[in-house]
């Protein structure tokens, strides 16, 4: 579903060719002969390639996806959707009209794509954005034009709910405790299709019938929470069985909310489960040992539920884990795939700064895949893929020897079939585990196969390196791809590198970071990676480089009409490890001339009121409000936030309140003042007066 308004909307708070001619930039080298996956082998594991395009889908499923085993792939929309001159991810969530040439890819590379992928032994789930159709006006991928949003080829004003079904004045949902709000008006702005009209369940049962005619095998529904499951089964018992003679799979997608709830949905398809991906979120970013009572945790039944670590929302939203999360996410989709309980996904899809970013693209139309460059393909990362053969090694076992070593280590079998152990902390860890397998030794596929475990008398000394996992299972293993490779894919290792930098702008200029690596743009100005304003005067954006690498780095603004001005200090530096990393600076303030100061201070405040640190130096706005320095309410009522500010020097601030109209509340009493030495980590401890 969107969750990010298009302009002028509300927010919410969202026959095969060659397999030669199907290569692409970054993919890893085709076998000498296409590989065939073992269909009698394959599990359940789902591929969530988002908004890759068709060649690359097909690609990957000949080169990874079927010989890894793993059993379907989910793509994104296939219909014509919105184009506009600003691209976005979401403009495939607003469909234009049911054909299927969309910015992925013309109608026959999409029926290429599922032959593809069926011959190496995948199946094809769609998403199906069958709620509604495009809230904005213009032309769409295929041409289509449209000047009135009730007013598209498929669908007719009588076609979509109004006043007489939506209680709000707009027709737009106000109230996501009201179950028909949430039902019949617009999501976000977005027509709403009369779904309890026959002709409306025959149209959308047409559209999805064309796909099933092509061999698509199910489908993801988008905003099922916003479809009455009544009319969702009117819709499915319409439905053709699949090319291979049975019944579609369908997945839900209901959105957490006090309205409708999944269990209102398991009559209609398995549901994918948030709660699922918001615990694994809370014990990988705290302690895993609490992974322990995951099953009794509030995550839906295993028989009704697809799980998953992140989604295209959830990622950007802050709701869930992200690639940027580093190998604590890696870990949290190994486990995923270790523990017994729904159908699982593994998501994989392009790295980004701005949440609204568009995936790489040409006038809009998505670009060959490209795993060593802009792309994070975790699907074909070697211990994932190694898991992804465990996973399906170990089938139906139950969890047994769960052993919680530490807050960051544990370890658990599968009834003999298997044996898995991860450890989410900073160092290498070494335990002994009961791994309940019969003595011998056994492949780890984490590594590929690099590493070999010793099991004697049921028992293991096992050393696990750092955010890292070791697992084997009985049989034999042998990585099926190109293995070595990890997150970002092929060869290359990459970690997420956080950019927080303070700057004061004016209207119209932003601020970007460029850098002596290509991930940085090698200093050339235009390929200069641009910050989010979101936190202002704190500019913000992650970005994937590689490990074990040192760089040099400096911020630039560029205004409207696109002059560059530099930073005048020196060349910031920086090192990678193998964690991600975040690099805290302020304009104009060289790294080696700087120093941290942590603000503290307890202040009670109205809802909707923030607030913000000011101060005599440039790093602190020099007593500009605009420019002070939003503080974080994670510890209220102690507001906190560290400011990079030079060494050695004496400097006066104060703290003000701002409400949500921007009216501006200074502390009473006297300036506050500080000096700064040569070293770090210095802090205050203050209370507003």
């Amino acid at each position: 579903m969107i969750r990010h308004r298009p302009p002028g909307v509300l927010r919410r708070a969202g026959t095969a060719a060659a397999a030669g001619a199907l290569a692409l930039a970054g993919a890893i080298a085709l076998p000498a002969s296409p590989a065939q996956a073992d269909t009698t082998a394959k599990g359940d594991v789902i591929a969530n390639l988002w908004e890759w395009n068709w060649d690359s889908i097909a690609t990957e499923c000949t080169n990874v996806l079927g010989p890894a085993g793993y059993g379907a792939v989910q793509v994104a929309p296939p219909a014509e959707s919105l184009k506009q001159t600003n691209y976005y991810w979401w403009d495939v969530y607003q469909p234009y009209s049911y054909n299927l040439n969309s910015r992925f890819g013309t109608a026959a590379k999409f029926a290429n794509m599922i032959t593809t992928c069926h011959q190496a032994g995948v199946k094809v789930y769609t998403d199906a954005v069958i709620n509604h159709t495009a809230a904005q006006t213009g032309t769409g991928y295929n041409g289509t034009t449209i000047t009135n949003k009730y007013s598209t080829p498929n669908w007719s004003r009588s076609d979509y709910h109004d006043s007489t079904d939506c209680p709000t004045s707009d027709l737009t949902i106000q109230d996501y405790s009201n179950l028909t709000q949430v039902q019949n008006c617009e999501l976000l702005g977005l027509p709403d299709l009369k779904t309890g009209s026959d002709t409306v369940r025959a149209g959308i049962a047409n559209y999805l019938n064309s796909q099933l005619a092509l061999g698509v095998d199910g489908f993801r529904v988008d905003a099922a929470k916003h479809i009455p499951e009544t009319d969702l089964a009117a819709i499915e018992s319409k439905l053709t069985n699949t090319t291979s003679g049975t019944a579609p799979y369908i997945f839900q997608e209901v959105y957490p909310g006090s309205t409708p709830q999944p269990s209102d949905y398991y009559n209609s398809g398995d549901v994918l489960d948030f709660t699922y991906a918001s615990k694994l979120k809370s014990a990988f970013q705290g302690n895993v040992s609490d992974l322990s009572s995951l099953e009794s945790s509030g995550i839906l039944p295993a028989a009704n539920s697809v799980s998953f670590v992140t989604n295209h929302d959830t990622e950007r939203n802050g709701l869930h884990m992200s690639y940027k999360d580093g190998d604590t996410y890696k870990l949290a989709n190994l486990f995923q795939l270790a523990y017994k309980w729904s159908t699982p996904t593994v998501y994989a899809s392009w790295e980004w700064t701005q949440s609204d970013q568009a995936p790489p693209n040409s006038s809009g139309f998505v670009t060959n895949t490209d795993c060593a460059g802009g792309w994070y393909c975790l699907d074909r990362d070697t211990a994932v893929v190694g898991m992804v053969a465990w996973h399906n090694a170990t089938d139906t076992a139950a969890v047994s020897d769960w052993q919680t070593k530490s807050s960051s280590v544990i370890g658990f079998g599968r009834s003999g079939k298997g044996f898995f152990a991860l450890n989410n902390g900073a160092g290498s860890a070494t335990y002994t585990f009961t791994t309940g397998m019969t003595d011998g030794t056994y492949t780890n596929v984490i590594d590929g196969g690099a590493t070999k475990v010793t099991v004697s008398g049921g028992s293991a000394s096992i050393t696990i390196p750092a955010k890292s996992a070791i697992a084997f299972y009985n049989g034999s293993y042998t990585c099926p791809i190109s293995c070595g490779g990890t997150g970002g894919g092929g060869s290359t290792s990459t970690v997420s590198a956080t950019f927080n930098e303070y700057a004061s702008t004016t209207s119209g200029t932003n601020v970007y970071v460029v850098g002596s690596i290509s991930a940085l743009g090698s200093w050339d100005t235009s390929k200069a990676i641009q910050l989010s304003s979101s936190g202002y005067p704190i500019w913000s954006g992650a970005v994937s480089v590689p490990i074990n690498t040192s760089f040099e780095y400096k911020f630039l603004k560029k205004d409207s009409s696109g002059n560059v001005t530099w930073e005048s200090n020196a060349n910031r530096s920086a090192s990678t490890t193998t964690s991600a990393i975040s690099l805290n600076n302020s304009w104009n303030v060289a790294n080696a001339d700087a120093t941290d100061v942590t603000f503290n201070v307890n202040a009670t405040t109205n809802s909707g009121t923030n607030v913000y640190v000011v101060g005599s130096i440039p790093s602190l706005g020099s007593w500009n409000t605009g420019d002070a320095i939003p503080l974080s309410s994670a510890s209220y009522p102690t507001w906190s936030k560290l400011a990079i500010v030079p060494k050695s020097t004496s400097f006066e601030y104060k703290y003000v309140k701002k409400d949500s109209s921007g009216n501006v509340t200074w502390e009473s009493g006297t300036n506050r003042s500080y000096t700064t030495g040569t070293s770090s980590g210095y802090t205050t401890s203050d209370t507003w007066k």
